[in-house]
């Protein structure tokens, strides 16, 4: 069974962020400005993932899911006590902007081994140029009084960084902000939206040689502070390189890790492509185990391997499978196309290919083969264009 991602409000939020690539969804369902789960889909949604006996991963995202309510969590809880088979694995992420989190939420999340990620994407001044309330006022502040109550129960967490113009070119403060405050399990989302007719990118999004180059430094202050510092994306690329499996779903071959469930019940393969063109139908008509396993799901799963020309000549294909398709298709729905971010996955994976074999081989250990993996890309030349399209050579640039 693949993770759940679970929608139970829609797009609706407590924030007003610029760069939301959840808020347009909100068109999808016109009817009502304010959308909620209901306890029906709810135990429909629980019951019918359940109902395989697999380990189950249910992923509450939004919008802003803690706007569903504290007792909507309960029951969603206390369903899956009463409908799991003896012995399954079920767990809970709750993805956040944590505004609402006070005491009482954090001993729940906490009791209830919930694992928080905490949207938070720096110092003050970065995070608040995007991360604000309806009024244009910053929410850093709420967001870390929040943070300090789930330390004060306890609670798991985690954060989740947005990167913009507001930090992209600042990886040392960014990490100096994160480790003085002892927040060391990060995950970094490059941001990359259109304009509304999908004409050019939007203002606040990254270009290729931004992301390039933060990837590359922030590697940097990785490999320095091992075990002190997790990068969700380097040490995924890591498990890579040491056993030949690729965890991340932006890298790997199909697009089947995830599905999302709406508040009203309907089912998306991504929500990246929660579109009326890719809606699978709704779980209170029919069976999810039909939805999941549908031709037109088959067929979203298996369109990442539309490669254009150069992604089929390119070395680093076995490692990077194109990306996600979201930067494949920001003008058009033609995923044949060159990732948005091309360059930038290009520069990383020569600037760290050696280190993260050296580091790989130390976990395994000397004498066994890395991985799997057929890499067929050569390291730039010192006096190459550089990968991450500064225009710069390599030995001047992200090899420094």
């Amino acid at each position: 069974m693949p993770q759940i991602l679970i929608k139970p409000v829609s797009a609706d939020c407590n924030l007003a962020c610029r760069y939301c690539f959840y808020s347009p969804k909100a068109a999808l369902y016109p009817e009502t400005s304010r959308h909620r789960m209901s306890d029906a889909v709810l135990q429909e949604l629980i019951g019918q993932t359940l109902a395989t006996g697999e380990p189950t991963s249910f992923c509450w995202q939004g919008g802003e899911p803690t706007l569903a309510g504290l007792d909507f969590y309960r029951q969603a809880v206390e369903l899956q006590h009463e409908m799991a088979a003896p012995g399954q694995q079920v767990v809970n992420s709750l993805q956040t902007n944590a505004i609402v989190i006070d005491q009482e939420w954090a001993a729940f999340l906490a009791q209830n081994q919930f694992l928080v990620g905490v949207s938070l994407d720096g110092s003050a001044k970065m995070h608040n140029r995007y991360r604000t309330f309806l009024n244009g006022a910053g929410s850093h502040n709420r967001v870390m009084a929040a943070i300090q109550v789930l330390r004060q129960y306890q609670a798991e967490f985690n954060i989740l960084v947005l990167l913009t113009p507001a930090n992209v070119d600042e990886p040392q403060l960014l990490a100096e902000f994160f480790l003085s405050h002892d927040l060391t399990y990060l995950q970094f989302i490059p941001c990359v939206e259109t304009t509304q007719d999908r004409s050019a990118v939007a203002d606040f999004s990254l270009d290729a040689r931004q992301y390039g180059h933060f990837l590359c430094e922030m590697f940097d202050l990785w490999v320095a502070k091992p075990g002190s510092l997790y990068v969700r994306l380097f040490d995924e690329f890591l498990i890579t390189y040491a056993e030949g499996t690729i965890p991340s779903c932006t890298f790997k071959d199909s697009c089947s890790d995830y599905f999302v469930c709406e508040h009203n019940g309907d089912i998306y393969p991504c929500d990246f492509f929660c579109d009326p063109e890719w809606l699978l139908g709704n779980i209170m008509d029919q069976p999810l185990s039909q939805l999941l396993s549908s031709p037109r799901r088959r067929e979203f799963a298996a369109r990442k391997a539309q490669y254009s020309q150069q992604c089929q000549e390119c070395g680093w294909l076995e490692i990077c499978h194109g990306a996600c398709p979201k930067y494949r298709t920001l003008f058009d729905d033609n995923p044949a196309q060159l990732t948005h971010l091309c360059a930038a996955y290009r520069a990383f994976f020569a600037y760290s290919r050696s280190r993260l074999e050296q580091l790989a081989h130390q976990i395994i250990g000397e004498h066994r083969p890395l991985n799997r993996l057929t890499i067929t890309a050569q390291p730039p030349n010192r006096n190459d264009p550089c990968p991450c399209g500064s225009g710069r050579k390599y030995k001047q640039c992200c090899m420094l």
